[in-house]
């Protein structure tokens, strides 16, 4: 039987939300193991000057407890 457990996560990036969203995996993938899913909670954009300046992500990873 595996005991899961979650982690939020807030990522951002220039490009888009799906870079968001690539860095935060990305990143979590560098601390966590046995990552086995995610769910994006939340998406927001700052803007500057009338244009995005910033998208961002707030995810929950999923992760595999280990031993």
């Amino acid at each position: 039987m595996a005991v899961a457990s979650v982690s939020k996560i807030t990522a951002a990036s220039p490009t888009s939300f799906d870079a968001a969203i690539q860095e935060g995996l990305a990143r979590a993938n560098k601390t966590l193991r046995g990552i086995t899913g995610l769910h994006v909670i939340e998406e927001k954009a700052s803007v500057t000057n009338g244009k995005i300046a910033e998208y961002r992500v707030t995810m929950e990873v999923t992760f595999i407890l280990e031993g």
